[in-house]
C-alpha cells in the first residue's frame, strides 16, 4: 500500500503516524496511508520556513513568476489525471474534480502575473523637499489550513498568493483529502524554490492545526473551515497578534420571485443547492420563494431533484457523488430528522442510497413548510437539503435572506432590473448573484463574506495582496549637493 510522508525542509519525512484515506465511492478502495506530522516535525518546518522565507523575498519577480507559471501550467496540464484522484478522493463527479483542478492552476498563473504588477506609489510630503515612497513587503511565513470539500482549489487560492508576494508557506490539509494535498506539493517541490520555503504537515486540527496557530514563528493564518474551529483559531493566535483570514460558515440564499421565469429558477436552486453534494460554503440550502409561484416552483423543484443521478464519484452521468465521510452522512441525516420533528415537509429524498459500490450515498432531499427560525434553516449542513421558505412580497423576501449570522453569498432570481439592482445593494453578504446560482465564484475577484462567514481581508484577485503583504511607508529628505 502507497504510504506518503510529510514534506519537510525540502524532504519527504515518515510521520509519527500515519490514516487511512479511504474512497467515499467506494470504501473497500484504501487511496494510501498519509503520515502524521510529530510536534517536532511541525517545528522543524517552522524554523526552515523563517530562514528560507528572507532568501525568497530577495528573489526577484521574475524567477516568482517563473516558479508561479509553471506550477499553474502543470496543474492544468495534468487537471485529468489529478481531477480522478480528487474525485477518488473527496467524491465529487469526475468533471467537478478535474475542473477544480484546472482552477487550481488558473490561480497560479494568475498570482504569477501579479508578482510583476507590484507597484508601489509615491506622494510629497506636507514637509517641504520631503518625498515619500509606499511599498509592500511580504507579511513572512504564512500558515495555511484549507479544508476538504476543495482540496486543491481553496490551498491554491491561499498558496499562490503567499508565494507570489514573497512569503513562506506551512500548510496544512484537511486529514479526509491528503492525496490531492500530496500532488499539489510534489508539483511545488519540483520547482525553483529555496529549502523549505513551502512544507506540508499533515495532522489532526486539534493537535498540528493547535500548535501552528498558537506559534510566534507564524505572522500570518489564512483559514477555511467551520466558525467553530475558526473561532478556536482566532483564540490561538491571538496571544502573537497574528494576521488573520478566515473564512467559516455559511446559510446562502436564494430569492425566487413571482416574475422570475421558473425553468431558470429551478436550474438554479437545483444547481446551487445540490451540486458537489451541498457539501460547498456557496451552496443556497435556503429557498426564499414568493407565494404566487410557490407551489409550481415546487413541483418542478421536486421533479428535478429526483431526476439527478447519483453515484460513483467515477462512473459516467453522476451529477451529485457520495457525501466525504461517514460522520459527515450520518449529520446529514441528523438533520433530515431535525427537519421533520421541527414540522418541515420532506418532500422528497434524505435517506441514504445504496449503490454497486459500499458508500457514503445520500439522495438530494427538499424541505417545504419551513420557516427561517427552523434550525435547518439557521444551521450550516453541508449537505444536499434544501429548505423552501414561502414569503409573500420581494421586502419579505430580502428580509428573509439577510435575517442570517452568516453572511457569504446570496441570490435572486428575478427578470425586474429594479428589483435586481435594490438586491444588490441590500443583500448583507459579500458575494451576491442575479439569476445564476449562489455557489460559483472566479478566481480574479475578491471573495468573502459577512457576519459569521468571514473574518480579515478578502481573498483571491489584486485584494489578496491586503492580506499577503504588509505597507511601508519611507520618508525621504535630499542630502546636500555634492
Amino acid at each position: 500500500m502507497q504510504k506518503q510522508g510529510n514534506f519537510i525542509n525540502g524532504d519527504w519525512v515518515a510521520g509519527k503516524s500515519e490514516i487511512e484515506n479511504r474512497n467515499p465511492s467506494d470504501i473497500t478502495d484504501v487511496i494510501g496511508l498519509y503520515a502524521q506530522a510529530s510536534n517536532d516535525q511541525l517545528e522543524s518546518a517552522l524554523d526552515a520556513a523563517v530562514l528560507a522565507q528572507k532568501d525568497w523575498a530577495k528573489a526577484g519577480m521574475e524567477r516568482r513568476q517563473n516558479v508561479l507559471m509553471r506550477i499553474g501550467e502543470t496543474l492544468m496540464a495534468r487537471s485529468s489525471e489529478l481531477g480522478e484522484l480528487l474525485s477518488r478522493e473527496e467524491g465529487k463527479p469526475l468533471a467537478e474534480g478535474k475542473g477544480e483542478v484546472y482552477r487550481a492552476g488558473q490561480f497560479f498563473t494568475y498570482f504569477a502575473a501579479e508578482t510583476l504588477r507590484q507597484i508601489g506609489d509615491n506622494a510629497d510630503s506636507v514637509r517641504p523637499g520631503v518625498e515619500i515612497d509606499v511599498r509592500r513587503e511580504p507579511v513572512g511565513v504564512v500558515a495555511v489550513i484549507s479544508p476538504w470539500n476543495f482540496p486543491m482549489a481553496t490551498a491554491s487560492w491561499k498558496i499562490a498568493p503567499a508565494l507570489a508576494f514573497g512569503n513562506a508557506v506551512i500548510w496544512k490539509p484537511a486529514n479526509l483529502t491528503p492525496a490531492s494535498a500530496v500532488a499539489l506539493t510534489e508539483i511545488i517541490a519540483k520547482q525553483d524554490v529555496p529549502k523549505g520555503l513551502f512544507n506540508l504537515v499533515m495532522g489532526a486540527g486539534g493537535s498540528i492545526g493547535q500548535r501552528l496557530a498558537e506559534s510566534p514563528k507564524v505572522h500570518a493564518i489564512s483559514f477555511t473551515g467551520s466558525v467553530l474551529v475558526g473561532k478556536a483559531v482566532a483564540q490561538a493566535a491571538i496571544p502573537n497578534l497574528t494576521k488573520l483570514q478566515m473564512e467559516m460558515g455559511s446559510k446562502n440564499a436564494l430569492a425566487v420571485m413571482d416574475d422570475a421565469d421558473l425553468d431558470l429558477a429551478v436550474t438554479v436552486a437545483v444547481g446551487g443547492a445540490f451540486g458537489g453534494t451541498g457539501q460547498k460554503c456557496t451552496a443556497s440550502s435556503r429557498l426564499v420563494v414568493h407565494g404566487g409561484i410557490h407551489d409550481a416552483f415546487v413541483e418542478k423543484l421536486v421533479a428535478a431533484t429526483k431526476a439527478l443521478n447519483v453515484g460513483h464519484a467515477l462512473a459516467d452521468g453522476t451529477e451529485i457523488g457520495p457525501v466525504v465521510s461517514e460522520e459527515q452522512l450520518q449529520a446529514n441525516l441528523d438533520y433530515i430528522d431535525i427537519g421533520k420533528a421541527e414540522g418541515a415537509e420532506l418532500l422528497c429524498g434524505g435517506d441514504r442510497l445504496q449503490r454497486s459500490t459500499e458508500g457514503y450515498y445520500m439522495a438530494p432531499a427538499v424541505f417545504a413548510g419551513s420557516t427561517n427560525a427552523m434550525r435547518i434553516n439557521r444551521e450550516e449542513m453541508f449537505a444536499p437539503i434544501a429548505s423552501v421558505i414561502q414569503v409573500w412580497s420581494y421586502e419579505e423576501a430580502l428580509a428573509t435572506v439577510n435575517d442570517t449570522h452568516f453572511g457569504l453569498t446570496s441570490g435572486i432570481v428575478t427578470r425586474s432590473l429594479a428589483r435586481a439592482s435594490h438586491f444588490k445593494r441590500h443583500a448583507r453578504t459579500g458575494c451576491v448573484m442575479v439569476n445564476l446560482p449562489t455557489a460559483g465564484t472566479d478566481y480574479h475577484v475578491p471573495f468573502g463574506g459577512r457576519g459569521d462567514s468571514s473574518y480579515g481581508p478578502r481573498e483571491q484577485g489584486a485584494y489578496a495582496k491586503e492580506f499577503y503583504t504588509t505597507v511601508k511607508t519611507t520618508y525621504v529628505a535630499p542630502g546636500e549637493p555634492a
